[in-house]
């Protein structure tokens, strides 16, 4: 895990680039029967919840993504835990659905590849009133408390556990935050939190036990170096650099040489310009 594009990392909101190629995400299948049957485990470093493939990206990508699993990372009763961090500041919890690039057969084939997953991050802060979404989650977690339990939970919507509004993102490209940690997931962390009531955060802290029959807390891996990487914004902000990401650029590949080379060949066409009147 000691690559050059690892994650998380902590987003500066005045030095994200907004750029204009970067679509409203949209989803497909993610509202489930309650006749279908989810599988919830604790793997011993965090709660998951099995999902199954008709749930997809569909926009604001070439290809389509297909989801896999989704699963929480949190702190303690006495601190936050969320793993990317926003102008320093850590969140309560965060969670994350993970998806594979459809051009390969599996996830397993995917996630050792460069563009092969995609997973959306959204943060959770404690709010006034208990979250009906999390709540079909949460209240199964006294069910499965040690390593390697788990309990199949009814199907809901599991679009109600991300933010309303999903053209708000961060972009980025990065890693998977556990061993093997492959530098293979094109991150989006949406801007807008979602509440949970306290007594809900509360369960989910406390709740689950790690393989050594410890409370499970704080499993969060803290941020890492960008390492020259540029975080893209879908939206523009009082805070944020107005300059915006030419076409056919990513994350990863436009970097500030390209920048200098473009400034630097404007001022010699100018100069040429001047000296040919």
């Amino acid at each position: 895990c000691a690559g050059t594009m690892q994650s998380p990392i902590n987003i500066e909101t005045s030095k994200a680039i907004f750029s204009p190629q970067l679509r409203p995400i949209q989803l497909s299948g993610y509202s489930l029967p309650a006749s279908q049957q989810l599988k919830l485990e604790n793997n011993g470093h965090t709660v998951v919840l099995k999902l199954p493939n008709s749930l997809t990206i569909t926009g604001g990508y070439a290809q389509q993504y297909r989801a896999v699993q989704l699963h929480l990372h949190w702190g303690s009763p006495v601190g936050p835990g969320s793993e990317h961090t926003v102008d320093g500041k850590r969140f309560a919890a965060e969670l994350h659905v993970v998806h594979y690039n459809t051009k390969y057969d599996s996830f397993e084939a995917a996630w050792s590849r460069s563009d092969g997953l995609a997973v959306l991050g959204a943060f959770l802060e404690v709010g006034p009133r208990e979250n009906p979404y999390y709540q079909q989650i949460l209240e199964h977690l006294y069910e499965i408390q040690e390593k390697g339990d788990e309990v199949f939970v009814p199907g809901f919507n599991i679009t109600g556990l991300l933010p309303e509004h999903l053209h708000l993102y961060f972009q980025y490209n990065g890693s998977l935050t556990t061993p093997p940690c492959y530098q293979s997931v094109k991150w989006m962390v949406f801007n807008q939190t979602v509440m949970l009531s306290r007594e809900q955060m509360l369960v989910l802290v406390t709740s689950l036990q790690t393989e050594h029959h410890q409370p499970l807390k704080n499993n969060y891996r803290p941020p890492q170096n960008l390492n020259g990487r540029w975080v893209l914004a879908s939206f523009k902000s009082p805070m944020s650099r107005e300059r915006q990401v030419p076409m056919g650029h990513t994350s990863s590949s436009f970097q500030a040489g390209d920048v200098l080379a473009v400034l630097f060949g404007v001022l010699f066409a100018i100069t040429a310009l001047a000296f040919l009147l």
